[in-house]
């Protein structure tokens, strides 16, 4: 680097050290307002999901007990009727 300032460092010196701009009045209000939307919304959809897990698992769960995918299906050969 030379010794040459940037122009851009001095543009940012001269905004650092020059008086501050003046901040609206409703912007802090605005703003928690904002956030507090954002965190019921982001709240809600959490409990959807869960929701929609929960019966997910609840309808994977009667359909398991009525229908048993574990058991083998059922022999198409009967066994041979002996002592008749």
């Amino acid at each position: 680097m030379s010794g040459i300032p940037d122009r851009k460092e001095a543009q940012v010196k001269q905004l650092l050290e020059g008086p501050y701009p003046v901040v609206p009045t409703g912007l802090a209000a605005g703003a928690a307002a904002r956030g507090d939307r954002l965190l019921r919304r982001r709240r809600a959809l959490r409990r959807f999901g869960w929701a929609v897990l929960f019966a997910a698992a609840v309808a994977f769960t009667v359909w398991a007990s009525l229908t048993r995918p574990w058991a083998g299906p059922p022999s198409g050969v009967s066994p041979p009727l002996e002592g008749w």
